[in-house]
């Protein structure tokens, strides 16, 4: 399993495939797929049929995963792409801006 560097939580964008360009907020991460839920990116149409809860059924709009590889990170200073590295400072591990070297 590879370490992954993008964690819920973290504001993405996305730089490949059919959803380029589209920004959003990490929802969850799927460690072993590699695959991560961002809000409001590469929604899917999921057709349901009536239940108790739903009495009308109907179609119904969610956000389907999309592979981590096809995710960057976005620098809280410049608000574009960055990559991401980890350091140590102290005891502990931390993620930090390779554009602009400032701890996320």
């Amino acid at each position: 399993m590879i370490k992954l560097k993008i964690k819920s939580g973290d504001i993405v964008t996305v730089i490949a495939g059919d959803h380029k360009g589209s920004e959003g907020k990490v929802v969850s991460v799927d460690r072993e797929k590699n695959k991560a839920i961002v809000e409001g990116v590469n929604m899917v149409s999921k057709h349901t049929k009536p239940s108790a809860k739903k009495p009308q059924g109907g179609i119904v709009k969610k956000e389907a995963p999309i592979h981590i590889s096809n995710l960057a990170l976005i620098d809280p200073k410049s608000k574009k792409a960055t990559k991401v590295g980890i350091k140590v400072e102290g005891d502990k591990k931390v993620r930090f801006s390779k554009k602009s070297n400032q701890v996320l």
